[in-house]
C-alpha cells in the first residue's frame, strides 16, 4: 500500500515517541523532591513491574486502606460467614468517625452491601467502622489485626493496617508495591464481586453518592478501583485499567491535588501502555487524535515490532466492563460538575516557607512550599475537593518504626 509523505511523517514520528518509553524503568514523570511521593505500574497478569518509584518506601495508604477491608467482607462472603443482607450495627464509636461519612447514627443499621457501596463510591469511615466492628467480632482493632494478617498472608509484607478506614496512625503504613499486589488480588480472587469497585454512584436513604475515582469517566477501560486522602499521605489512587486485552494496575501516592494525581496516573499508564505496545486512547487536542487513522495505526504497529512477544495466556477481566459505557460516562462526568457536599473541618498551623523544589516533571510539579493560615484537614477521601498544601505533619513513616502496640 501507498503512503503519502505526510501521513509517513507522522507515522514515523507516532512509532518514534511511543518507542522511547518502551525501555524505561522509572516514571518520566516522577515527583522529585517529596517524601510522600510514591509509584508503580504492573502488569496484572503476570505481576511484572512496568513503572516504580520507590514503590516499597512506606507511605500512609489513607483510604486505600478500604480497599483490604472490601477484601476481608468479599472472603467472608466467599466463605459464608456474611451475606449482601446482613445486617450490620452501627455504634457509637462508628457513627463518630469524622468525615468522608454517610452520616449514620448510633444504633442504626445497615445491610453489609450497603456498606460495601458506601466505601467504594463515598469512601465512608463510618461505614467503613462499622463492617470492620462486624466482621472483627464488635473490636475495629480486632479487624484491624486480621488485616494485618491478611496483608502479609498475600505478600504484603510492609504494610501495617491500625484501622479499618484509613484515619491517620502513625503505625497505619503500606508502599505502592504491596497495594497493587492489594488490587490484583481482589482481581484474581473475587472475579465475581470485583465490579463493586466500578460502581458509579450509590443512593442511601434518598440521597446520591457519587465514585471519587474520576478516571473511571475519564479515562478509557479504567474500571477501578480506590482513591484515598489525608493531610499527611496526600492524594493517593489504585488505578486498574484494561485495553486491548492487557489489564494495568497503578499506584500513586502523594498527590497535591485530586486532579494533579489523577493526571498524573494517565501519564503513568500511558506510559505503561507504550512499553507493552497497547495503542495510546487519542484525547481531544492531543497530537495523536489529530493523527489520521493510519499514521496512528503505523506507529502503533511501529511501537509493537519493537515490544518483545509477550507469553498467551489468560488475562484478568472484570464483569464490570459495562460500567465504562460511554452513555455511562458521560452520566458520571456531568455528575461531578456539581459541588461535592462534604464537612470540612479547619485548624490553625504554623507557618513554614521553604523554596519550591525544581523538577523536570511537566505533569506533576509538585512542591514542598507550605502555606500560612488554615489548612483543610477533611479525613477520608476527598479527591473532588480542591488544590490541599500539606499541614505540618508530626513525622514521616520513613523515620518512624513500626511497631506493634
Amino acid at each position: 500500500m501507498l503512503w503519502d509523505r505526510a501521513t509517513l511523517r507522522m507515522g514515523v514520528a507516532l512509532a518514534l515517541a511511543i518507542a522511547c518509553g518502551l525501555g524505561a524503568a522509572k516514571p518520566a514523570t516522577a515527583q522529585i523532591g517529596s517524601e510522600r511521593y510514591a509509584a508503580i505500574v504492573v502488569d496484572a497478569r503476570s505481576g511484572n513491574t512496568l513503572i516504580a518509584a520507590s514503590p516499597d518506601e512506606p507511605r500512609y495508604p489513607a483510604s486505600l486502606t478500604k480497599m483490604m477491608t472490601v477484601y476481608m467482607a468479599f472472603e467472608a462472603m466467599r466463605d459464608g460467614r456474611l451475606s449482601l443482607g446482613t445486617p450490620v450495627r452501627v455504634s457509637y464509636e462508628a457513627a463518630s468517625k469524622p468525615p468522608s461519612r454517610l452520616g449514620l447514627v448510633a444504633g442504626m443499621t445497615l445491610t453489609a452491601e450497603e456498606a460495601i457501596l458506601a466505601l467504594v463510591t463515598k469512601s465512608a469511615n463510618d461505614a467503613a467502622a462499622a463492617l470492620g466492628e462486624h466482621l472483627g467480632g464488635g473490636s475495629e482493632m480486632r479487624f484491624a489485626q486480621m488485616m494485618t494478617l491478611k496483608a502479609r498472608a498475600l505478600g504484603m509484607s510492609r504494610t501495617t493496617f491500625r484501622n479499618a478506614s484509613g484515619l491517620p496512625d502513625l503505625d497505619q503504613v503500606s508502599t505502592a508495591r504491596d497495594m497493587a499486589l492489594l488490587g490484583r488480588r481482589l482481581l484474581q480472587d473475587f472475579p465475581d464481586r470485583y465490579s463493586y469497585f466500578s460502581t458509579p454512584h450509590f443512593v442511601f436513604r434518598g440521597r446520591t453518592y457519587w465514585n471519587h475515582n474520576r478516571l473511571l469517566s475519564e479515562y478509557e477501560g479504567t474500571d477501578g478501583i480506590k482513591t484515598g486522602y489525608v493531610n499527611d499521605s496526600g492524594f493517593n489512587l489504585v488505578a486498574s485499567t484494561q485495553r486491548d486485552g492487557v489489564r494495568l494496575i497503578g499506584t500513586v501516592f502523594g498527590g497535591r491535588s485530586g486532579r494533579e494525581r489523577d493526571r498524573h496516573m494517565m501519564a503513568l499508564l500511558d506510559q505503561g501502555f507504550a512499553q507493552v505496545g497497547v495503542a495510546p486512547v487519542a484525547r481531544g487536542g492531543s497530537a495523536l487524535a489529530r493523527a489520521t487513522p493510519s499514521a496512528r495505526h503505523n506507529g502503533v504497529m511501529a511501537a509493537r515490532a519493537a515490544t518483545p512477544p509477550r507469553r498467551n495466556g489468560s488475562t484478568l477481566v472484570s464483569r464490570a466492563s459495562a460500567a465504562t459505557s460511554p452513555a455511562r460516562r458521560a452520566k458520571a462526568s456531568a455528575a461531578r460538575t456539581r459541588p461535592a457536599a462534604s464537612t470540612v473541618r479547619t485548624t490553625a498551623t504554623r507557618t513554614t516557607s521553604r523554596p519550591p523544589v525544581q523538577t523536570r516533571n511537566s505533569l506533576l510539579r509538585m512542591t514542598t512550599t507550605r502555606s500560612a493560615g488554615r489548612t483543610r484537614i477533611e479525613q477520608g477521601d476527598t479527591s473532588r475537593s480542591g488544590p490541599v498544601r500539606a499541614a505540618p505533619t508530626r513525622g514521616t513513616p520513613a523515620r518512624r518504626a513500626r511497631t506493634s502496640r
